[in-house]
């Protein structure tokens, strides 16, 4: 069997950027990245495209003990359910950890408000009219997509294009539904960890990231 490993986030996101290059060069494009590996992939394609770089700030909810997510909030406050969990299994989760959900909802909404403060990470105005590319280090729950789409769903954007250098099978059949286009270097059967696919995994802290993604914007505008 295949296995494709990239050396590090950098190295992959070039490697989307030369199948993106042609196409959206002379467009106006947005990166938003859905995390700080994001980030990572995300600045090889910005810097090719000569565009900006941004992050939306999303926080998903996982079900104890089992590997599901019940979905994500976005740094609108929003709460999306991830669709890849039935609806009979998710009224199960629902009734199961009702208190345990709800507070959860809370603590991320809380998380990403002191990580906002005054700066915002993302305006409307800068993705307006755009190519949005979404970029992720990997896509193994539709639901930090899911959530993304529901923020993007009441701006005006050009096309919605979604990127990654790994993704399970399962996403990319659900993200065919949402997306204009996909560009994804490795589709998995079976996804193991998202650091499992790279050589290296030198991730800054979270902080730091949104420290660096604010500094963007900023010099952008």
């Amino acid at each position: 069997m295949h296995m494709m490993y990239f050396e590090s986030r950098g190295q992959a996101g070039q490697e989307l950027a030369k199948q993106l290059v042609d196409k959206y060069r002379y467009e106006n494009c947005a990166v938003v990245a859905l995390s700080d590996g994001g980030v990572l992939v995300g600045e090889q394609i910005a810097a090719s495209l000569h565009c900006i770089l941004t992050m939306l700030l999303i926080e998903t909810v996982e079900v104890p003990g089992e590997s599901a997510s019940f979905g994500a909030v976005s740094q609108t406050g929003e709460f999306t359910y991830n669709g890849m969990i039935s609806a009979s299994e998710l009224n199960e989760y629902k009734d199961e950890f009702h208190g345990y959900l709800e507070d959860q909802k809370r603590e991320a909404v809380s998380r990403i408000n002191r990580l906002l403060g005054d700066g915002g990470i993302i305006n409307h105005e800068m993705l307006r009219d755009h190519t949005i590319i979404l970029v992720d280090d990997g896509l193994n729950s539709g639901a930090a997509l899911e959530a993304a789409m529901d923020f993007l769903k009441p701006i005006n954007i050009n096309r919605l294009v979604v990127v990654a250098p790994v993704a399970s099978v399962e996403v990319v059949d659900q993200v065919h539904i949402g997306a204009d286009e996909l560009h994804i270097l490795d589709v998995k059967d079976n996804y193991l960890d998202t650091n499992h696919y790279y050589e290296r995994n030198d991730i800054p802290s979270h902080e730091d990231t949104i420290a660096k993604i604010n500094q963007i914007v900023l010099n952008w505008k």
